[in-house]
């Protein structure tokens, strides 16, 4: 295990920050580091807005289900994929640009999310914690309007960046065997199974508090409802038709 691994294995949610700024040259850097993630045909078909101004910090708090830790980061991101300038520069060199395809919308949602997974691992290199927001989805029409985003751009995510102020536990990951499977898709009843029990004794067992619950009674409220259902008519609306 070199130190790249280590770091990996070491991912936490931070969620609690230091009044502390992130230097501009250092949040360019890790920006850069986003940049050279691997790109579906060197597409590129991302954009990263940097939330500075506070009162649209404080207002993205309440979209995306009031979680401050969006307004008392560091910095916060948020991720969009975006179709617009690939697809403009291709219309630039006078042939016929296809749009809306559900190709498109997948590569530029992989596109921004590999980006995305750089700039948390830069970021942890260098003693900054990171929390993915993805709550930002729940009022995609709002934070739109919000941050001006023009057709064939959608918001996927946000990220809080900044000095960690606490220590959270390291959240337990699934058996290796159960998301590992070789030749062909094998049952993972066993090992869901050992992860319940797993993730049982982490919630007893953790800093700040314990409760009740495993993976799978985690995972029932996700399941038991349509979540975000509005997310279909909101990207067809903007121009995502999923043809």
């Amino acid at each position: 295990m070199n130190d790249t691994i280590k770091l990996l294995q070491s991912h936490r949610s931070i969620r609690k920050f230091e009044e502390r700024d992130i230097p501009k040259s250092l949040l360019r850097e890790l920006v850069c580091s986003g940049q050279a993630a691997a790109t579906s045909s060197h597409i590129q078909a991302y954009s990263i807005i940097h939330v500075t101004n506070k009162e649209l910090r404080n207002q993205l708090v309440e979209l995306t289900g009031g979680q401050k830790y969006v307004a008392s980061s560091s910095d916060f991101l948020v991720f969009c994929a975006d179709m617009k300038r690939p697809l403009e520069a291709a219309k630039s060199t006078g042939e016929n640009a296809v749009s809306g395809m559900t190709e498109q919308l997948l590569v530029a949602t992989v596109d921004v999310s590999l980006v995305a997974q750089n700039i948390a691992i830069a970021a942890e290199s260098k003693g900054l914690g990171i929390c993915y927001i993805g709550g930002i989805r729940n009022n995609p029409q709002a934070v739109s309007d919000m941050l001006s985003l023009p057709q064939h751009v959608y918001p996927v995510f946000g990220m809080c960046i900044g000095y960690p102020a606490h220590d959270p536990d390291i959240k337990p990951r699934l058996p290796v065997e159960a998301v590992l499977k070789e030749n062909n898709y094998s049952d993972d009843t066993e090992y869901v199974n050992a992860f319940n029990l797993t993730m049982y004794h982490y919630y007893q067992a953790r800093k700040g508090g314990n409760k009740m619950s495993n993976w799978s009674q985690n995972l029932a409220p996700l399941f038991n409802q349509k979540l975000r259902s509005h997310m279909q008519a909101f990207l067809v609306e903007k121009g995502f038709e999923m043809k």
